[in-house]
């Protein structure tokens, strides 16, 4: 496991999307595994820049969402589908039939689930995985259980993360209960793995995840035994760490 430390957001979302660029230019046709959330808005931006300064080509770029809200049309300013349009693909080069979502609207679960983890699987896997990290240690929308959930699957969402999320709608009522998400089996399957986190407030809990046993009640936790993970933090989410972590 490799850790960056970052100066602040700004520092952070850089460092991450040099990460992902380098990944591009080495292999112009990647599967990139992507995530939504605050977080990688600033990665999203640089790596936008650097595209309009003619620095970066996503022609040939195929790319994999960890998750959708479960209920949520594609044109809902909610849904993730939404927020990956709008925050990344409309301003680069990709080709949209190249990006992968779960289907939130798809109400049989288990047909969706099995859909999204083939599509995975005929693109090959995913080459770099971006993970954000939520309060309470969730990876994409893998809450924490009594034991690692495997593929796709449609997740309740405790509530913490309801709780987390109710500031991008009208009122907590108006945010899903439900998610589909990539399970802990498939984003440990991608080849690379890249955690981002920033704030005082994701400190706890990136200690935990990284220094702590590997258990499912910190589902992020499972990254220890994954053999390419690149951390990249700001100061104040490693401000719980000392120099004898990792």
């Amino acid at each position: 496991m490799r850790l960056y430390r970052a100066k602040d957001y700004k520092d952070m979302s850089r460092k991450a999307a040099n990460i992902i660029s380098a990944q591009v230019i080495m292999k112009p046709n990647c599967v990139l595994g992507l995530a939504t959330g605050s977080t990688p808005i600033g990665t999203y931006q640089q790596l936008i820049e650097w595209y309009r300064k003619g620095d970066l080509d996503f022609s040939e770029v195929h790319t994999a969402n960890l998750d959708e809200y479960r209920g949520l049309t594609k044109d809902n300013d909610q849904s993730y589908y939404y927020f990956m349009y709008h925050n990344f693909f409309k301003d680069i080069n990709i080709d949209m039939a190249n990006t992968n979502i779960p289907d939130g609207m798809n109400p049989d679960s288990a047909a969706e689930a099995a859909r999204y983890d083939q599509v995975i699987r005929d693109l090959g896997g995913v080459d770099l995985q971006l993970l954000g990290l939520g309060h309470n240690g969730h990876i994409g929308f893998n809450e924490p259980e009594e034991a690692f959930e495997k593929g796709t699957h449609c997740v309740d969402l405790q509530p913490s993360t309801i709780e987390a999320n109710k500031r991008f709608f009208a009122s907590i009522d108006d945010v899903p209960k439900q998610a589909y998400t990539m399970g802990i089996k498939t984003i440990m399957q991608a080849k690379k793995i890249l955690l981002i986190a920033s704030g005082e407030d994701k400190a706890q809990i990136l200690h935990e995840a990284l220094c702590g046993p590997v258990t499912p009640h910190v589902p992020a936790s499972i990254l220890q035994m994954h053999n390419d993970v690149t951390v990249v933090a700001d100061e104040a989410a490693l401000s719980k760490f000392d120099k004898f972590d990792l």
